[in-house]
Order: C-alpha cells, then sequence, then structure tokens
C-alpha cells in the first residue's frame, strides 16, 4: 500500500516563472476575486512546464508542483548513490535553485499522533442534538443556528489524513449531496475513502454529521475532502502536500479551510524543526497558509496536542500569520492539558481562540455511532463551523473580517494567554446578533420568531413558525 523501498523525495526550487501562464480559477474564485479585490499576481502563475519536463528526462518522477512556492515535489526509486547523481544533475540545471530533501527511507517507531485517549460511546435514545448542543453551546453556535446561519453559502474544506467510510456512513446522508469533490495529494494507492485512516472522517462529522442527537457545526456549507498526511511515515513532504491543497482550495474558490494537522518532529531526525522555526516564515506550508489568507481563504489549523510533551509549543502549519489557529478545552471551558502553547517564535498570539477538544463527541467511523474523543484536531472543524456560519450571516465580508470577527468576541480578548489566546468566541456576538436568550434558545430580531434546524427523509430544513426553508433559505412545501 506504502512505498517504503528506496524512496528519496525532495522539493526543487525553481528560480523565475519565465514564460509561464497564469492558471485557471472556477467562476466562482473569479467572482469572489472581484467581490474582495483580490488582484492578480505572480503566485497566479504556474510554474514552467519546460523545467517540469526537463526534470523528468533526468530521471525523477514528479509527484506534484507549487505555483506559490515555484518548485516541484519529485521522486526517485533508486539506490542512494544513483539517487544522488539525478538529483546531482538536477541541482546543476540554471533553472533551480535549491533542492531539499523531505522524504527518504528513515523510519522510526513514534508514537500515534492521534492517540489521545478514546472513549468508545453510544448515546441512548434520547432528545435531539442533547448531545452536539453542550460542545457548540460554549461558543454560543446553537443561538446563532437558531437565527438560520448553519453555514449556507460557504465552501468549506477538510484537508487530513484519511475518509474511511465517510461515503457510506449514514450520518452524512443530509450532506452528501453538497460533498462536491474529493483530492488525494499523497502518494498512497488506496481507495480515497478505504484504508486511508479515520482521522478526517472524524473531524468532518464535527461539521456535517447529523444523527439522532447530534449536528455538526455548519450543516448548510458546501464540502470538499482533501487528503495530505501519509498515515505510515512523518516526513516535509507532507508539509508540501499541504501547499498544493492551499492552492487547489484557492483555485476553486473555497472560503473555510479546516486542518487539523501539525508537523515538527519526523521520522528523519535530521529534518525535525526547531520552535525558533514556528515563526510563520520558515516551513513552506506556514507560507502557504498566509498566502491563502491572503487570497480570500479563512483557514482554521489545529494548534496541536504538545502542550504535556516534551515540545509544548505549537506545530507547523499552525504558525502562519492572519489564520485561526485552535486550542482546545473541555465543555466547562477549562483547557485541556495537552493543548499546545504558544505565542508563535516571532511573538504573535497563538492560538487565536479555543473550541471544545477534551472528550469531544464524535461519529465513529467504523460503527456511524457517537462517541468521544480528544485532541485539537476536534477543536479545530467545531471553530471552523463557526466561521462559516458568522461568514454565512455577512457573506459580502472577507475572510480577514470574519477573522477579526471571531476574535474580537472571544472572552479573553484584553488578557490572552499562551495557552488559550484570546479565549472562546462568542458566535452570535461574532455575527454581530445581539437577543435575549431564554432557556438555550434566541430568539430572531425580525418579528421574534424562533428558527431551528430539522432533518425529514433525509434533507436539512431551517424550521421558522412553522415553516419550512432550504439551507439557501428557499421557502419549502410543507
Amino acid at each position: 500500500m506504502y512505498l517504503l523501498s528506496l524512496l528519496f523525495i525532495y522539493f526543487v526550487q525553481f528560480t523565475d516563472k519565465k514564460g509561464c501562464e497564469p492558471i485557471e480559477f472556477s467562476e466562482r474564485a473569479q467572482v469572489q476575486r472581484e467581490l474582495w479585490n483580490i488582484e492578480t499576481d505572480s503566485l497566479d502563475y504556474e510554474v514552467s512546464p519546460i523545467y517540469l519536463d526537463s526534470i523528468r528526462h533526468l530521471g525523477a518522477k514528479v509527484m506534484h508542483w507549487s505555483r506559490w512556492m515555484n518548485g516541484a515535489t519529485v521522486k526517485v526509486m533508486e539506490s542512494e548513490s544513483e539517487s544522488e547523481s539525478v538529483i546531482g544533475k538536477i541541482k546543476n540545471c540554471s533553472f533551480v535553485d535549491t533542492v531539499y530533501l523531505t522524504r527518504d527511507n528513515a523510519k522510526e517507531e513514534v508514537a500515534n499522533k492521534w492517540d489521545l485517549g478514546e472513549t468508545p460511546w453510544r448515546a441512548p435514545q434520547r432528545q435531539i442534538m442533547q448531545y452536539s448542543d453542550t460542545q457548540l453551546n460554549v461558543y454560543n453556535l446553537i443561538a446563532l443556528h437558531e437565527q438560520g446561519y448553519i453555514g449556507q453559502g460557504i465552501q468549506m474544506a477538510v484537508i487530513d489524513g484519511g475518509f474511511t467510510n465517510a461515503n457510506t456512513l449514514t450520518c452524512f446522508d443530509s450532506v452528501r449531496s453538497r460533498i462536491l469533490g474529493t483530492y488525494d495529494f499523497t502518494d498512497d494507492t488506496d481507495d480515497f475513502y478505504g484504508l486511508t485512516g479515520k482521522h478526517g472522517t472524524m473531524c468532518f462529522s464535527l461539521i456535517g454529521g447529523y444523527t439522532e442527537g447530534y449536528e455538526g457545526s455548519a450543516l448548510g456549507a458546501q464540502y470538499y475532502l482533501m487528503r495530505t498526511e501519509e498515515s505510515a511515515t512523518e516526513s516535509p513532504k507532507e508539509l508540501d502536500n499541504l501547499v498544493v491543497a492551499f492552492e487547489k482550495a484557492d483555485s476553486l474558490g473555497i472560503n473555510v479551510l479546516s486542518i487539523s494537522l501539525g508537523y515538527a518532529k519526523f521520522d528523519n531526525p535530521e529534518l525535525n524543526l526547531t520552535y525558533a522555526q514556528m515563526d510563520g516564515k520558515t516551513t513552506r506550508a506556514s507560507r502557504a497558509a498566509t498566502i491563502a489568507a491572503k487570497k480570500g481563504i479563512l483557514v482554521c489549523n489545529s494548534a496541536g496536542n504538545e502542550g504535556n510533551k516534551e515540545w509544548k509549543f505549537i506545530t507547523a502549519p499552525a504558525d502562519a500569520d492572519k489564520i485561526i489557529t485552535v486550542g482546545a478545552v473541555g465543555v466547562d471551558s477549562v483547557m485541556a492539558a495537552f493543548s499546545s502553547y504558544g505565542p508563535s517564535a516571532d511573538g504573535r498570539v497563538k492560538p487565536e481562540v479555543c473550541a471544545v477538544g477534551y472528550q469531544s463527541v464524535i461519529i465513529n467511523p467504523e460503527t456511524d455511532v457517537l462517541r468521544k474523543g480528544n485532541g485539537t484536531s476536534f477543536a479545530c472543524p467545531l471553530m471552523a463551523g463557526l466561521a462559516a456560519c458568522v461568514w454565512s450571516a455577512h457573506p459580502q465580508e472577507t475572510a480577514a473580517q470574519i477573522r477579526e470577527r471571531i476574535i474580537q468576541s472571544a472572552h479573553r480578548l484584553e488578557q490572552p494567554g499562551e495557552q488559550c489566546g484570546y479565549g472562546i468566541p462568542d458566535a452570535m456576538k461574532a455575527a454581530g446578533i445581539t437577543t435575549e436568550l431564554r432557556g438555550g434558545e434566541a430568539e430572531r430580531l425580525r418579528g421574534g420568531e424562533k428558527a431551528r434546524v430539522v432533518m425529514e427523509e433525509g434533507q436539512i430544513f431551517i424550521l421558522v413558525q412553522g415553516k419550512k426553508y432550504g439551507i439557501l433559505g428557499n421557502p419549502r412545501e410543507n
């Protein structure tokens, strides 16, 4: 399943983009760029096809390339001496600036980075939404849902490590028609929904899952699923996979990214990162996350689970500037011990905000029932969902404006901490809606009618005074 023989992977940095053409953006991306005054620049031009062909002719396989970093990830399946010969020829090309080793055959026994303690748990048949309401109410998102804002009009991408069974689980039946596409940027040959790992499926359930007693944070959005994490290894090559995913999101016009990934230590210790490199300017993925933000995408990234370990701090690309890095709390709003600390190496507040990542209620990809899990991985999609809902209330605003709304609503805005950042946002405050809360429900400003999310025959509706509306606000017949 995985290529673990004599394998050497490199990132080849080019010197220029001479003669390159601009990429093709989707119609949605073009409209949004015009709306938000995002100008075309050199980053919107492809890498040179002549350079790529030249590398191929020298004996390397081009896996993917990056227009933002102006380079390509290449693979050499040879002996070490033969690999060095091929790479030596590439380095001597006049159009090549630098060549970086991003993965080799080094393999260490490392702890499972997803394993922070899992509690298999099946919910009894009880009042609808009982189990997700608790974690969504921590940042007042249920109240915003009751206003009718559930992410409609917003496109999201979950970028992760595997989406086992996401195409068959009944918890996604109500949103399956709004999964617009899948992309795999790894070198794994398995089916996208096969044995690629379940982490992405669990994270997606926190956004688009719907079952008895449970609803995701942004059920009205549209979704893309993207895989960049390679489960069998840990290498800088995965950071370059992330760069390509960022660029794809930009070309498609995706609005919000949920990324529950982070990198600092690798199978080859010589490639390890240091805390000093967590400055948002060192790794290509962190630089790309900042570029994505400048291109109009709201990037949400998990802070990492290193708070009670030797490393302690955030991991890349959580160190990127202009994104939302998410730490983990419990439903009691107390910080999870494992949640990584900031600030970034250059002194910026990290994480920016927090959501529930300790004993989060998620959907088990293997059994399709509820369970609990721990990790900033689960806090991140909850926050990304909040961002989508706030943005659906203000669709004309930019990603930067929505990010600022979220930060300004956080409960420790004036006293940020090294582990909690600015604290826990308030979805209603972020959306600029002030209503009186009564028994956990919010009344709409217009006419005082109450809104709630319901599902009938596999379809999601917003119910207002007995009248059903589709997720785009269109009335539906009862």
